[in-house]
C-alpha cells in the first residue's frame, strides 16, 4: 500500500502561491471544485489550477452523479475534475462513496442483501475505475455517520444494514484500489466532543478488527458566530495517536452577511487557526478549503443570511483570509530524507488469530519527525498492509489460523516519507479456535422502530480465572422476527436460534474481559418484542 500523499516539494519565497507554502511544510492546501465554472470561467480555472496542489469534487463523484440509475454509471463530471487535476499535477481526494444524502432513491428503497450487494459494486466501479490513475490518491469512503449527540445517524444504511456497512464499505473500497488512502468524514467533529469521541471509539474499534480505516477527515465547517474549537489541535492529535492520518477535508468559516473589516479580520484569524492546527500535528495530511470564491458557495443557500465563507470574494479577489491561510504556510523547510531502516521483527505471542511483534526503532533526521511504522505481509507481487503503530511494536489480530506470515516493517516520517523494507520475519500462527471457560453473554436494544430494531451491544464477558481463544453465544428471536445483518461475529440461524461465534480478531479474552457484537432484526408491524435467552460457552 502507498501511502504518500504529497506533491514534490519546492522551496517557498514569501510572495509564493499557497501550494508553494504548503509543499514546503510538507503539506497539501486544497480545494473543492464545481465543473460548471471550472469550464465557463477562466478567473476559476487559473485560480483553481495555480494555489493548490489538492482538489475535491464537490459533487461530481457523489452517487446520484456517477451512478444514478442502478448499473449505469455515468462519469463525465468525475473524469473531468481528475483530468483537470492531472494537468496542473494535482492530487484528487474522492468525495464520496457511502453518504446518506445525494444517494438515488432506488438504492434506498433495497432489501439488505440487495443494498450491501449494490454498494460494494458502486465501491467497486467508482473506486475501480481510477485504482490506475496516480492522480486520485486517497476517497471519503464513508461520510457523516453519527449524530450530534455521538448516536448512530438513523440513515437508510444504518436502518437496513446495521453498523456492519461501514466495515462493509471500507474492506470493498480496499479491495478496488489496495493503494488509496481510505477515509472516514464528518462535521462538527473538528473539537472533543460527544460526536468526535464516537468517531474516535469507532475508528479505534474498526482499527483492531483489521477494517482499513486509513484516515478521518475533519470536514470545517465553522461560524464566526459560535467561536473557534480550540482544542482542535489536541483532537487533531488523538487521532493521530491510532495510527491514522488526519486531514481537514471541507474548510469555510461562514459569516452573518453583510461582511465587514471586523468580521473579515475574524474569519482570516479562524483560516490561520485551522492551518496552524494542522501545521502542528505532523500526521495531518493538509487542509481543503470548500471552494474558494464566495461567487459559487453552498453556504448562502443553505444558511439564510449567512455567506461570505471563503479566501476569496465573488470577484475573484483575494480577502484577509486568503492572506491568513498564506502566511500560515509562508516559510519553513522541506522534508525529503526518510526515517532510518527498522530492524527484523521479532515475533511472541502467537495465536490461533494474532501475534506480537518488536523491533528496533528508527530514527528521523529530516525534520518532519518519525510518524509510526507500517507493517506488511509479503505476498508476492502485491503485499498486504496487516497494521499500523506509533511505537516500535505491535500485535496484528484477525489473521488466519494455521497460516505460515512473512511479514516485514517501514517507517513514515510527518512529511510521508517512507524508509526501506526491514529485514522479514516468518511465523506461523496455531491452529484454532481453541480453548474455553466460562462466559456471559448480555445485549442491549440500542434503537427500534415499528417493524425493527438493533440489538448493540451484545457484550461477552470471561467470568473464568484464565484466557479464552474462542466464544458461542445463543439466543432466541421471537416468532415471525427475522435477522437481516450483524457485526462482529459470525451468525448462523436455525429456526428461531441465533448461533453467533467469535470473529477471528475478538476471541481472545482474559480474565474479566469483554467484547462485543450486534445485530439487526426485523419483526411484523407494532410486535414490541425483542430477543432472549443469552447464553455463552
Amino acid at each position: 500500500m502507498s501511502l504518500a500523499f504529497l506533491l514534490p516539494a519546492t522551496s517557498a519565497d514569501a510572495s509564493a502561491t499557497l501550494r508553494t507554502h504548503a509543499s514546503a511544510k510538507g503539506k497539501f492546501i486544497g480545494a473543492a471544485l464545481a465543473t460548471s465554472p471550472l469550464s465557463n470561467e477562466t478567473s476559476y480555472r487559473n485560480i483553481a489550477a495555480t494555489e493548490f496542489s489538492q482538489v475535491t469534487a464537490e459533487n461530481a463523484m457523489k452517487w446520484d452523479a456517477t451512478e444514478p440509475n442502478q448499473g449505469q454509471f455515468n462519469f463525465s463530471g468525475a473524469d473531468a475534475i481528475v483530468n483537470f487535476a492531472t494537468q496542473n499535477n494535482q492530487q484528487v481526494h474522492g468525495h464520496t462513496l457511502v453518504w446518506h444524502n445525494q444517494t438515488p432513491g432506488w438504492v434506498q428503497s433495497l432489501g439488505a442483501s440487495a443494498m450491501r450487494t449494490a454498494m460494494q459494486n458502486h465501491i467497486s466501479q467508482v473506486v475501480g475505475r481510477y485504482a490506475n490513475n496516480a492522480t486520485v490518491v486517497s476517497w471519503d469512503v464513508v461520510n457523516e455517520i453519527f449524530n450530534e449527540n455521538g448516536g448512530w445517524r438513523s440513515s437508510f444504511w444504518y436502518n437496513t444494514l446495521g453498523q456492519s456497512f461501514v466495515a462493509d464499505a471500507f474492506r470493498a473500497a480496499r479491495a478496488a484500489d489496495p493503494n488509496a488512502r481510505l477515509c472516514i468524514n464528518d462535521y462538527n467533529v473538528e473539537g472533543i466532543n460527544a460526536k468526535s469521541t464516537a468517531m474516535y471509539n469507532l475508528v479505534s474499534s474498526l482499527r483492531q478488527q483489521g477494517v482499513p480505516v486509513d484516515c478521518v477527515g475533519f470536514q470545517g465547517h465553522l461560524s464566526i458566530q459560535y467561536g473557534f474549537p480550540n482544542d482542535l489541535q489536541q483532537n487533531l492529535q488523538r487521532f493521530a495517536d491510532l495510527g491514522v492520518q488526519v486531514r481537514i477535508t471541507e474548510l469555510d468559516i461562514r459569516m452573518q452577511t453583510p461582511r465587514n473589516a471586523t468580521k473579515d479580520a475574524t474569519q482570516a484569524t479562524y483560516y490561520r487557526n485551522v492551518v496552524n492546527a494542522c501545521l502542528a500535528v505532523t500526521a495531518c495530511a493538509g487542509v481543503t478549503i470548500w471552494g474558494f470564491t464566495d461567487k459559487h458557495s453552498w453556504v448562502p443557500g443553505t444558511f439564510p443570511g449567512e455567506g461570505a465563507a471563503l479566501i476569496y470574494d465573488e470577484n475573484y479577489q483575494p480577502k484577509p483570509a486568503y492572506n491568513a491561510v498564506h502566511d500560515a504556510l509562508a516559510g519553513g523547510t522541506t522534508d525529503t530524507t526518510p526515517p532510518t531502516t527498522p530492524g527484523t521483527p521479532t515475533s511472541s505471542n502467537v495465536t490461533s488469530n494474532s501475534a506480537a511483534l518488536t523491533w528496533t526503532a528508527s530514527t528521523d533526521s529530516g525534520g518532519s519527525g518519525l510518524a509510526g511504522y507500517n507493517i506488511y505481509r509479503e505476498q508476492g507481487a502485491t503485499d498486504t498492509l496487516l497494521g499500523q503503530s506509533t511505537t516500535n511494536s505491535t500485535t496484528l489480530t484477525g489473521l488466519s489460523s494455521d497460516t505460515q506470515y512473512q511479514v516485514y516493517v517501514r517507517a513514515r516520517d510527518g512529511a510521508g516519507n517512507l524508509s526501506a523494507n526491514s529485514p522479514p520475519a516468518t511465523f506461523t500462527t496455531l491452529s484454532g479456535p481453541g480453548g474455553g471457560g466460562p462466559c456471559t453473554a448480555a445485549g442491549t436494544v440500542q434503537t427500534q422502530w415499528s417493524t425493527g430494531y438493533v440489538v448493540q451491544p451484545v457484550t461477552v464477558t470471561n467470568t473464568g480465572t484464565s484466557a479464552i481463544t474462542g466464544w458461542t453465544v445463543t439466543f432466541t428471536l421471537p416468532a415471525g422476527h427475522t435477522l437481516t445483518g450483524s457485526w462482529n461475529a459470525d451468525v448462523t440461524v436455525s429456526g428461531q436460534t441465533v448461533t453467533a461465534k467469535n470473529a477471528g480478531y475478538n476471541g481472545n479474552l482474559a480474565p474479566n474481559a469483554s467484547t462485543s457484537f450486534g445485530f439487526q432484526v426485523s419483526r411484523p408491524n407494532g410486535n414490541t418484542q425483542t430477543p432472549s435467552g443469552y447464553t455463552c460457552a
